[in-house]
């Protein structure tokens, strides 16, 4: 039970960290130059329905009691409203996360799968002409935006080739839903041709995440097998006659790999950022779309519940890298 200390803290850090966010969102969303109850009444209200509408969401009170009735809503669970939809935020978020879910998660294997090979490859065969060549496609792909390299693709593989298709998250009957995610759900069920469709849909817009955030996990990974290759431990293991090949696979792997899981954890933020993009360059109907067309109606309640939302989810998420870092390195549960 390691790292139960660990798990009690960073929960106990989770307090603090939500409730200064969602200060920050209420402030915001208030000092902008749109009035909420306009939004609301519409643009041919008269100034009675305006000021009746402020009357009914208590637009008209002081901005603290404002904030106290938010902040208690949000202890309900409660994200209030969409302006735009009328539907309680929460079930929208609810309804889009697992396909924001299913999205990130390939994108991550993605860039663990391209990304931690070539780094340990990088780091064993330091300063070689095979590093050279890998970092200069690292820094080229780093300076890659999402949006560009969504759209590059797009062209490619969907308008000139027609492999993969141009937008969409699924075509065909909808698979009974086990989960929410369409590959898991599809496999669930048996129904090969549903995972294919699945699968074709999420090609090009995991792909568009999960190659710029290869490049920075290939980058990190190697930096941290170059420092542990200068370490005593790998020398030891040197003098005691192991292999080339077992000490890069058995113990500078493992070693290398906590810190590349905080690495993820790290680059979640990041990942969060792309998906909004690729999500509305793709029409992937995920949290990421819904957030771009709530900033275009300018439906502030929705703009507010999601980025709550996410920030929440997020914390979450830097926890859970922290327990799954400690798993694969008991040193660092501190």
């Amino acid at each position: 039970m390691y790292w139960l200390p660990l798990l009690v803290n960073r929960l106990i850090w989770l307090v603090p960290t939500i409730f200064g966010l969602t200060t920050l969102i209420f402030v915001l969303s208030r000092v902008v130059p749109i009035d909420p109850a306009v939004l609301i009444a519409g643009e041919n209200a008269s100034l009675e329905q305006i000021q009746e509408v402020r009357s009914r969401f208590g637009l008209d009170e002081p901005l603290p009691s404002q904030f106290v009735r938010y902040l208690a809503s949000i202890v309900r669970g409660d994200l209030g409203t969409s302006l735009y939809t009328q539907t309680p935020i929460l079930d929208e978020l609810k309804a889009r996360l697992p396909a924001t879910i299913e999205l990130t998660a390939v994108s991550l294997a993605i860039a663990g799968a391209i990304g931690i090979p070539t780094g340990v490859i990088c780091g064993v065969h330091y300063n070689s002409w095979l590093d050279h060549v890998l970092r200069v496609v690292v820094v080229a792909s780093v300076g890659v935006t999402h949006f560009w390299l969504a759209i590059q693709l797009q062209i490619i593989f969907s308008m000139k080739l027609g492999w993969l298709p141009l937008a969409g998250r699924f075509e065909g009957t909808m698979p009974y839903p086990f989960t929410g995610l369409l590959v898991v759900d599809s496999f669930m069920a048996g129904d090969w041709r549903s995972l294919g469709s699945a699968l074709q849909h999420l090609g090009l817009p995991a792909l568009t995440i999960g190659l710029p955030t290869a490049a920075i996990v290939q980058r990190f990974t190697r930096n941290s097998v170059i420092s542990m290759m200068n370490s005593p431990s790998i020398a030891y293991q040197q003098a005691m006659g192991f292999s080339r090949r077992i000490i890069v696979w058995k113990y500078l792997l493992r070693s290398s790999l906590a810190a590349t899981v905080a690495l993820f954890g790290l680059t979640a933020g990041i990942m969060l950022a792309g998906v909004v993009a690729v999500e509305t360059v793709f029409d992937w109907p995920g949290m990421g779309n819904y957030a771009v067309r709530s900033i275009m109606y300018s439906d502030y309640n929705a703009v507010m519940g999601f980025t709550i939302f996410a920030g929440t989810v997020f914390a979450v998420l830097s926890v859970v890298v922290d327990l799954v870092q400690v798993m694969i390195d008991p040193r660092g549960a501190t």
